[in-house]
């Protein structure tokens, strides 16, 4: 059975992205520091990624559009506008729930929530969602795109890591 992990970075007052829907404000207080490549370890349980429209369209013009960084992995973009799926990427218009719950019952490893918020909140709202990832960022946007609603789902959370680097913090919540 397949578990259903969220893995986003969320700005110190709670939005995906800022005002114009861009990510561009990920990094740490530090330019010059390196950081741990905790992303690589999390990749190697994950055996399905499913991500919103708007987050495939801005991996693909803006993070890496030259290549799919998700080459191995089994996509899933939830859109209403009809597309030809590629040889990975499957474009759906299911809910996030309903595909979620078939996933869960026919994949292994990780089933990974890479994007975006309407996503996630509708998930949350399901109580499909088995752990929560958060790199909290070191910056405070004021507006934005907003991890968590107003309409969720009270969710009971046990932490259970925590790792520190270059003003940025990661937890990992699992749900009780």
């Amino acid at each position: 059975m397949g578990k259903v992990s969220l893995f986003i970075a969320v700005s110190v007052d709670g939005f995906i992205a800022d005002e114009a829907g861009q990510v561009t404000w990920i990094s740490g207080q530090r330019k010059d520091q390196e950081i741990p490549d905790t992303y690589q370890d999390y990749m190697a349980d994950v055996s399905t990624i499913i991500m919103g429209n708007k987050t495939y369209q801005q991996v693909t013009t803006t993070l890496s559009p030259d290549n799919w960084p998700y080459t191995g992995y089994k996509t899933y973009v939830l859109t209403h506008k009809a597309k030809q799926n590629l040889s990975e990427i499957t474009f759906s218009a299911r809910s996030p729930a309903e595909l979620v719950k078939e996933l869960k019952e026919t994949q292994t490893g990780k089933i990974w929530i890479c994007g975006g918020a309407s996503i996630a909140q509708a998930l949350q709202k399901a109580d499909l969602i088995d752990e929560y990832y958060l790199t909290v960022i070191p910056v405070i946007l004021g507006k934005g795109i907003r991890l968590f609603s107003d309409s969720g789902l009270p969710t009971n959370l046990n932490l259970s890591q925590t790792t520190t680097y270059n003003g940025i913090v990661e937890l990992k919540y699992e749900k009780r």
